[in-house]
C-alpha cells in the first residue's frame, strides 16, 4: 500500500485499503482558523451539544482577524475565546501565525496523521507525510467533535516525478507555478497525489510544502511527499519530536494508479496572472505591469527562506516609491529568526513594512484591500478576482525573489541574473 491507504487503514482498524473504499476512520488532528472555527462552533452548540471527548486533538488559530478593526470582528474572536476555553480546545491568538505555519510549528502536525480541517489548503500538511483534506464545517461539528471521526472515500493515487534543476534564479515556487499549469487546474479530481523524483528530494522542507499547496487547485484530494531523512529531522525540531513510527508507504512500484514525470530543467520564473492560479507564464511575459503592492505571506509566503531572498535582491536598492511592500512572516518562530538574522532591519530600511505573523491579506479583511485598478504581486496561493478588495483588481502570484524585484521596480519584473528566455513557459 501507498502512504495514503496505509494511513487510512491504521485508523480505519483495517489491515489493507483500496482505492474505491468507504471508511470511517480515526481522526488526529482537527484545524481551523478564527473565521471556520466560528462557524463550527455555532453549528456545534446549536444542532450537536454533545461532549467533547479528545479536546485536545482540535486547535484553532486567529490568523484572518489578527488585529480586528470592527467590534463585530472583536465579538467573533470574544466568542472564540470564550467557546475553546469553555471546550477545552487548543487555542493560538492573534500574532501565532498563518494557520498551517502555526501548527506546524506548535507540534501539532507529525508524519502518520490523520489531519481535516475547513481550510481549503489543509492538505499542504501532507509535505510532513501527514493524511490531510479539507472538509466542511459541519462535517466538524456533527462528526469530528464529538466522535472523533470521518468518513474517507479511499482516493487513486497519482505519483509526480520531478526531475533535473531548473535554471539559475529560478525557485521552487516557481516550479510549483509551473507544475500546476502543465498539470491543469482541476484536473486530478479526487487524487492523491504524491510528489516525488529527484528535484523534490534534494529540496529542503519548507520548499517542499510548496508543492502539497498546489493540491486544491489541481481538483485533488490530498497530495504528500514521502516521510525521508529530510522529514524526519525537521520533525525533530518540533514540539514532541518524531512519533516512535513513522508512516511510510511500501515504495516505488504499482500502488499509484498513474505517473507523471516532467523535466524543470528549462523552468524559467513565473508569474500567475488573473484571474487563477493556472494562468501562469514566463514572468517577462507580464513584465511590466505596474504593481501598488508587493507582498510576502499566505500559506505559501512569509516563510524564512522567502524573507532571505527579499533581502537578498532588495540588498543596496529601495522599494518603489508608487509600491508598497508588505512583509508577513509566516510564524513568530520565522520572525525571530527574521530579527536574529538582522533582516528585520536590512528590510524595512529597504521601504519595506511588517505585519505581525499572520495569513496577512488573504481576503483583505485586515490589510491589502486594493481598489479598482489597482495591482498586487504577492507569495499568495489564490489570486481570483475580488480577492483582496475589489472586483476590479488585478492580483499576480510569484516567488519572493520575484515580488522584491517588483517592488522595487514599481512593476512586474524578473530577478536580476535569473535566466528569463528561451525556457519553458
Amino acid at each position: 500500500m501507498n502512504l495514503v491507504e496505509k494511513i487510512l487503514a491504521r485508523a480505519s482498524g483495517r489491515k489493507s485499503v483500496e482505492p474505491g473504499e468507504i471508511v470511517i476512520a480515526e481522526v488526529d488532528r482537527l484545524l481551523m482558523h478564527d473565521l471556520s472555527g466560528y462557524l463550527t462552533a455555532g453549528v456545534y452548540d446549536e444542532k450537536v451539544d454533545l461532549p467533547i471527548p479528545h479536546p485536545e486533538r482540535a486547535l484553532m488559530v486567529f490568523d484572518h482577524h489578527f488585529s480586528p478593526p470592527t467590534e463585530q470582528q472583536a465579538g467573533v474572536l470574544k466568542f472564540n475565546r470564550e467557546w475553546a476555553r469553555r471546550k477545552k480546545i487548543n487555542l493560538l491568538d492573534c500574532g501565532s501565525g498563518n494557520l498551517h505555519h502555526a501548527a506546524v510549528r506548535g507540534g501539532f502536525v507529525k508524519p502518520g496523521m490523520i489531519v481535516v480541517g475547513s481550510d481549503s489548503h489543509t492538505p499542504v500538511h501532507g509535505a510532513l507525510g501527514a493524511l490531510a483534506v479539507a472538509l466542511g464545517n459541519d462535517s466538524h461539528a456533527g462528526t469530528v467533535l464529538p466522535y472523533s471521526r470521518a468518513w474517507f472515500r479511499v482516493p487513486e493515487t497519482v505519483r509526480i516525478e520531478l526531475h533535473g534543476l531548473p535554471r539559475p534564479g529560478t525557485s521552487p515556487r516557481d516550479v510549483a507555478l509551473w507544475l500546476t499549469a502543465r498539470i491543469g487546474e482541476g484536473e486530478m479530481n479526487y487524487k492523491a497525489l504524491e510528489f516525488t523524483g529527484p528535484y523534490v528530494k534534494q529540496l529542503g522542507f519548507w520548499d517542499r510544502w510548496l508543492f502539497p499547496l498546489l493540491c486544491v487547485d489541481l481538483g485533488a484530494k490530498c497530495s504528500y511527499v514521502e516521510p525521508d531523512e529530510v522529514t524526519e529531522a525537521f520533525v525533530r525540531t518540533l514540539p514532541g519530536g518524531l512519533p516512535e513510527e513513522v508512516a511510510k508507504g511500501d515504495g516505488a512500484g504499482g500502488e499509484a494508479a498513474s505517473v507523471l514525470r516532467y523535466d524543470v530543467g528549462d523552468v524559467v520564473p513565473q508569474v500567475a496572472c488573473p484571474p487563477t492560479v493556472g494562468n501562469t507564464r514566463a514572468v517577462t511575459e507580464a513584465a511590466g505591469h505596474p504593481v501598488q503592492y508587493a507582498e510576502l505571506g499566505g500559506h505559501g509566503g512569509g516563510r524564512i527562506e522567502d524573507i532571505r531572498a527579499a533581502a537578498a535582491v532588495l540588498r543596496g536598492r529601495r522599494v518603489h516609491p508608487r509600491t508598497r511592500l508588505n512583509i508577513v512572516p509566516s510564524s513568530r518562530e520565522v520572525f525571530t529568526e527574521a530579527v536574529r538574522e538582522g533582516l528585520v532591519l536590512d528590510l524595512h530600511e529597504a521601504g519595506a513594512t511588517w505585519f505581525p505573523p499572520s495569513t496577512g491579506s488573504n481576503q483583505a479583511i485586515n490589510m491589502g484591500a486594493m481598489a479598482a485598478g489597482e495591482a498586487m504581486i504577492s507569495t499568495h496561493a489564490r489570486n481570483f478576482p475580488g480577492r483582496n478588495g475589489s472586483s476590479e483588481a488585478s492580483m499576480f502570484l510569484a516567488s519572493a525573489e520575484t515580488v522584491a524585484a517588483s517592488a522595487a521596480a514599481g512593476e512586474i519584473a524578473a530577478p536580476a541574473g535569473a535566466v528569463t528566455a528561451g525556457g519553458a513557459s
